[in-house]
């Protein structure tokens, strides 16, 4: 029976992250499942063995006690959505499964750890969200005391970016440690993984977008975290 790969379906943009995974990644081996909040389809999280949080609109400011209201809101969350991937993240963590969280998921995962959101980058975020259709495009640098660093191998390198939120440097979560930091001024958080990952399963995050990159296919904090979950994957039992 082949493992799956539980994808979490967003609103927008989310035959990317399906595209993302060729054949030849898959394999015999893997396929992907569709995770829906819009079906409701929780009885399929327990038929996978490990899970992709994927982007979309903000996280219900409720869920960490965020201001109710704040530039650039959505005109309507989706809070079932938040509840139904808080379920998807809870199962991967109590059975031990690899959990790659992108954009949305990465902030996700803070909130789910007991950590807070900057609600809006202000004015500062033209570095951040899209321009037009096209995402903004910069450096990143990697914490070389870091599972992203043992992945990419690298120590700094250029990512795509479209956002407008991202995890509070005061109110990351406890259980968590930066992996990668913005290298324009405002420093923003750009990955996360666990502080302490004895007996932890493989959990990754990023702000960027490593499913839509224009060189997904060459550069290392793309291809390389693919195939580390990939892995990661392979290893379950």
């Amino acid at each position: 029976m082949k493992k799956k790969i539980g994808v979490s379906f967003t609103t927008t943009n989310n035959q990317n992250y399906l595209n993302w995974f060729t054949p030849e990644d898959l394999g015999d081996d893997i396929e992907l499942l569709q995770l829906s909040f819009e079906e409701n389809n929780e009885q399929d999280i327990s038929l996978c063995s490990g899970f992709i949080l994927t982007g979309g609109i903000d996280i219900d400011a409720d869920l960490y006690d965020g201001e109710p209201d704040y530039e650039h809101k959505p005109e309507l969350f989706h809070t079932d959505r938040d509840h139904f991937e808080k379920k998807i993240y809870d199962f991967a963590q109590q059975h031990h499964l690899p959990v790659l969280g992108i954009c949305r998921g990465l902030q996700l995962v803070n909130v789910l750890e007991g950590g807070k959101l900057v609600q809006d980058l202000g004015p500062e975020n033209e570095v951040h969200k899209k321009a037009g259709e096209e995402d903004k495009q910069h450096l990143v640098h990697i914490q070389r005391d870091s599972l992203l660093f043992e992945i990419s191998g690298v120590s700094e390198g250029m990512v795509n970016s479209a956002h407008h939120q991202a995890i509070d440097q005061r109110e990351i979560a406890p259980t968590l440690k930066i992996n990668a930091l913005s290298g324009t001024n405002d420093r923003t958080i750009e990955g996360i993984e666990f502080k302490d990952q004895t007996g932890k399963p493989f959990m990754l995050c990023v702000q960027w977008h490593p499913e839509r990159m224009k060189d997904k296919e060459e550069s290392p904090l793309s291809k390389n975290i693919k195939q580390s979950f990939l892995n990661a994957i392979r290893q379950q039992k």
